[in-house]
This record gives structure tokens, C-alpha cells and sequence, in this order.
């Protein structure tokens, strides 16, 4: 990556630090009583970060599918923090099943707190899907489109891990359609580095999958449709690792 395109990058991830202070500060009054006045601060800032990614470091955005309406659980690909950006703006009410230590992140931990994101202890696997459960069948998680990232943590392009049974538990005891997601954003928008790349990422949604599946069923379909949507969004965009 040369200086210039790094010095961007630069910039580009401070000013959106500044900016996420700045939005969470000018919503905090109305999203500390409206759950919509929280989620209009999410959006506003998704808004912003995408808006800025492309005039700034010529990094676009696509949604390709069509976003969820209604209630139904989102079984994604994650790659990067641009899919989660992505993801929320295009759907109407998502939530994150998401880990215990975000909510103890300034600003970011207050908002997906308001928004009705689920926390749970990624440590202990047994007891994050039993409190996930839980949260369901006790109605804690509202209406909505619940977002679970199936492999659990974000993977870099190319990378392997397995699609953990969790998101099995809840389409069976949710009993909705769960909708798969792919992303190539992890190509533009890497892991562990400054450094931003310009191009076209993208978030498919796809056909959902209908309740009553079994285990064994629905865990391959799932597997199969979104790695297999995210390798062909990926040599898309010129990847081939």
C-alpha cells in the first residue's frame, strides 16, 4: 500500500472515530428514551462511514438481495466491520448477537445496548447458546432481524473456520425464516490493519431458508450457500487466495 493511500486510511478511521463520538454525544438525549432515537444514531453513523469511505479512500458499497422486513433470523458471513455497517443500514430493525465486552466500549457499547443487541460469553460456548435461548423464549430479544455471525468471530479472505451449531438453536426455537448473507468486505476493509482499499464490497442477502429444517440440513445449506457466495464475491472482485 503506498503512503498516500495510507496516510488516507489514516485519516479516513480517525475522522470516524471523531464522528461516532460526535453522533453518539448529539442522539444521546433522545436514544436514552426512544429505542428509535438509538437506532437513528446507528444509522446516521453508517450513513456517514459509508459516505465518506467512498469519496475519501474509494471504497463503494453494494447490497445486492433483498434486506429482510419482517422477523426472521440472519445467519452472515463476517469478515470485517464494514459488513456489520452494511448489513445494519440496508435492514429495517437488525440486533447483533454479539460479545459480552462490547458493551463496556464507549459509545458503542450504550447503543447496541438501546438497539436490543444480545450479549453473550463467547468463552463459555454451552452457556452463550443456552442465555441466547433464553433471551428468546423469555421475549428479552425483540421483534426484528436478529444478525448471528454463524463461524462466531470475523474470518480473513480465504480463511476456513466452522459454522458453530448456535445458529441451528436459534432458527429451531425461533421458528422463522433464517435469511444467509455473503460478504467480500473483509477484501477492502481487512482485520487488524489501518489500511483501507479501494474497490467494491459487497453484502448479498439471499433466498431464506424456510422453518423446519433439520440439524444436518439446514448447517450444510447454510455452509454451503454463504461460503459459496462469498469465494464467487471474492474472485469477483479479483481475489483468488
Amino acid at each position: 500500500m503506498g503512503a498516500l493511500r495510507w496516510g488516507m486510511s489514516l485519516v479516513f478511521v480517525s475522522l470516524n472515530a471523531v464522528m461516532m463520538l460526535l453522533i453518539g454525544l448529539v442522539f444521546l438525549p433522545w436514544a436514552l428514551i426512544s429505542t428509535r432515537g438509538a437506532r437513528l444514531a446507528c444509522k446516521s453513523y453508517c450513513a456517514w462511514v459509508l459516505w465518506s469511505a467512498r469519496w475519501m479512500i474509494g471504497l463503494r458499497h453494494e447490497v445486492r438481495g433483498t434486506p429482510p422486513e419482517g422477523a426472521v433470523l440472519i445467519a452472515a458471513k463476517h469478515q470485517s466491520f464494514l459488513d456489520i455497517l452494511i448489513i445494519f443500514y440496508a435492514s429495517p430493525a437488525a440486533k447483533f448477537i454479539m460479545k459480552r465486552e462490547i458493551l463496556w466500549m464507549p459509545v458503542i457499547g450504550l447503543y447496541a445496548h438501546r438497539i436490543g443487541c444480545v450479549p453473550v460469553n463467547r468463552g463459555k460456548r454451552g452457556l452463550a447458546i443456552k442465555k441466547m435461548l433464553d433471551d428468546v423464549k423469555a421475549g428479552v430479544v425483540r421483534a426484528g432481524q436478529l444478525v448471528i455471525y454463524s463461524q462466531g468471530t470475523r474470518v480473513k479472505p480465504g480463511e476456513k473456520r466452522p459454522y458453530k451449531i448456535g445458529t441451528y438453536a436459534l432458527y429451531e426455537q425461533m421458528n422463522q425464516p433464517c435469511v444467509p448473507v455473503a460478504t467480500n468486505a473483509g477484501l477492502f476493509w481487512p482485520k487488524g490493519t489501518i489500511g483501507r482499499k479501494p474497490g467494491l464490497a459487497v453484502v448479498q442477502f439471499m433466498e431464506p431458508i424456510a422453518p423446519g429444517l433439520g440439524q444436518a440440513a439446514f448447517m450444510e445449506r447454510l455452509e454451503r450457500e454463504v461460503e459459496g457466495c462469498s469465494d464467487d464475491l471474492m474472485r469477483e472482485a479479483g481475489f483468488d487466495g
